[in-house]
């Protein structure tokens, strides 16, 4: 069985593509059939966060009807699958989503949706999954937004998998992990603190599983991918 989880936020700016690329390596590390799909369909970084800019089939042209989904599947040098946007694309049908990703199933068993933050777009990829993490950084305004969409999603019937907790500074101008909680009504399942690995990784356009795996960064990744799938 197929499962989708979408990486929502709320607001933009939270790391949330950061963090849909690196949970889905780390899966793929623990032997799960995964695939990552840019479905921030406005705004497609995914491919940006690879290196690559120009790509022959993506899931702009699934949308499009112009190819099947799952023609879109690029294998990254980390043994990642993922499905990438095309950032140059204002051209296609977000009304045409949840059919088209239901062409995914039966080829993995899980698919990491990269979703918008919010709007009509987030409001359409939400109807295709099944689970959702929610990432904020520590401040209140990041927060809030995480509630909207929290409240969006189980209004729609999602599960809530937990918020992540990213660029966390360990500061006293910040929202602790209990302060989270009580204002989300939501369990924060991973921290990822603010730090130079992430960075480099960035600029270096490689998942921070695959150059820098032994970051404390890349060892929470690992955390949050291990309680999803029931490992310890």
């Amino acid at each position: 069985m197929t499962k989708f989880i979408g990486i929502a936020s709320g607001k933009g700016g939270v790391g949330r593509t950061t963090t849909a690329l690196n949970l889905a390596v780390a899966l793929h590390q623990f032997g799960r059939e995964v695939i990552l799909v840019d479905c921030h369909l406005s705004s497609p970084h995914i491919a940006l966060h690879l290196g690559a800019s120009k790509i022959p089939r993506t899931i702009h042209h699934a949308l499009r009807k112009e190819i099947n989904i799952r023609d879109a599947a690029y294998q990254h040098e980390s043994g990642l699958r993922l499905i990438p946007g095309d950032i140059n694309s204002s051209d296609f049908n977000i009304s045409n989503i949840k059919e088209t990703l239901l062409d995914l199933i039966g080829t993995g068993e899980i698919v990491i949706l990269d979703m918008a933050p919010s709007g009509q777009e987030a409001l359409e990829v939400m109807k295709s999954i099944d689970d959702l993490f929610v990432i904020a950084t520590p401040d209140l305004p990041s927060v809030a937004e995480a509630l909207k969409t929290i409240r969006k999603a189980k209004e729609m019937g999602v599960n809530i998998l937990g918020v992540i907790l990213n660029r966390v500074r360990e500061d006293n101008l910040e929202l602790d992990v209990s302060n989270v909680e009580t204002l989300t009504d939501t369990r924060v399942v991973g921290v990822i603190k603010e730090n130079q690995d992430l960075r480099e990784a960035l600029k270096e356009r490689r998942p921070l599983l695959y150059s820098a795996p032994s970051s404390e960064a890349a060892e929470e990744f690992r955390k949050i991918a291990k309680r999803l799938i029931g490992t310890t």
